[in-house]
């Protein structure tokens, strides 16, 4: 018995040495995972300590000015950045789909949920591009042309609403700078997936790539409360 159990494990070894994905300085696909995900979880770190640095100063700013920062909030479009909330956590939804389905080695699960997952992604920067422009047509945009009188502010308080603008534009654009990156990642992914790439046996950068798009989500949670509701 344990000579058949040992040879089956063995079996099992060397269907791994040979499978594609297989880098050469890995013994195995798991020892391969471990040290991709690894990777990626320091990345994440890197970023929350970025993105932290910024709501660190967001903070600091929103409590010297507390006025002025609530009045420039108030011209934010509460309704448009609830939408593309519900939008995003679909998109968190349809990716772990897509993660699962790979999981299940069902090939054309993978590509209907990651084609999904784009598409909401897609719909998520749309409506960033009409309230940036928005704020465009409004002269919202930190510079020599900002109209603080749209705000109903004047002299230093307008000052420090473009301070409020400057962190707005800086914090969701480089959100929305993650999200145009990691699309033509998950549009990658379907075409490989579509090709056979992943399956039961591996899939470990569509698991990865999702642990980056819920990163990426999870960041857009604390930014709507912070930019949009708090008054």
């Amino acid at each position: 018995m344990s000579s058949e159990v040992e040879a089956a494990h063995g079996g099992h070894g060397r269907a791994e040495a040979h499978h594609p994905a297989l880098a050469h300085h890995f013994e195995s696909l798991a020892a391969q995972k471990e040290a991709a995900g690894l990777g990626m979880w320091v990345f994440i770190a890197q970023e929350v300590m970025f993105f932290g640095g910024l709501f660190a100063a967001y903070t600091i700013y929103r409590a010297l000015y507390p006025e002025a920062f609530a009045r420039a909030s108030h011209h934010l479009d509460v309704t448009l950045g609830a939408v593309n909330t519900g939008v995003l956590i679909c998109s968190s939804l349809t990716m772990a789909m897509a993660v699962h389905a790979a999981a299940l080695g069902k090939r054309r699960q993978i590509v209907g949920w990651l084609l999904l997952t784009v598409l909401l992604g897609s719909a998520f920067l749309g409506i960033k591009v009409v309230e940036y422009t928005d704020k465009f047509h409004h002269h919202l945009v930190p510079g020599p042309h900002f109209d603080g009188a749209a705000l109903g502010l004047a002299g230093q308080d307008a000052q420090r609403a473009q301070i409020y603008y400057s962190l707005y534009f800086g914090m969701t654009g480089l959100h929305a700078l993650h999200m145009i990156i990691g699309i033509p990642i998950l549009l990658a992914l379907a075409w490989l997936a579509r090709r056979g790439r992943y399956g039961a046996a591996y899939y470990t950068p569509v698991e990865l790539t999702g642990l980056y798009w819920h990163f990426v989500d999870i960041i857009w949670i604390f930014l709507f409360p912070l930019l949009y509701l708090i008054a």
